[in-house]
């Protein structure tokens, strides 16, 4: 997939996406958000929740038990790291996550399953 340019500005990411993610986490404590995955993660508590990311739409981090389950639901597709199939993490791609009513479910999620993980110092 090509970048995405925006004001003639390469950018790794979908900007709009990250920017409704910052609104969802608003109200969250402990959000840092760092360049990961060659997209745009937040992390809570030192742990990645969800990410802009930088091949579109959203990449996810949530319980691997219900990796399978998610992955059932449409726009989904198991996310792959070096040709192997992550439980636990899964994408959504960018006509799943186009509103914010979309991508709340989504990011509240992600939110969830970091908030359940020992915090990172």
């Amino acid at each position: 997939m090509a970048h995405l340019h925006r004001d003639n500005a390469l950018v790794a990411y979908d900007e709009d996406i990250a920017n409704l993610i910052r609104e969802l986490l608003a109200e969250e404590q402990d959000v840092v958000e760092k360049k990961m995955f060659g997209g745009l993660a937040f992390l809570i508590g030192g742990n990645m929740s969800v990410a802009a990311s930088g091949q579109g739409g959203l990449m996810l981090r949530c319980d691997p038990a219900k990796t399978d389950a998610l992955l059932a639901k449409p726009h989904t597709a198991p996310f792959e790291m070096r040709g192997r199939v992550m439980d636990g993490w899964l994408r959504v791609d960018a006509d799943g996550v186009r509103t914010k009513a979309e991508l709340r479910p989504w990011v509240k999620r992600g939110v969830e399953y970091a908030r359940s993980l020992p915090a990172k110092r």
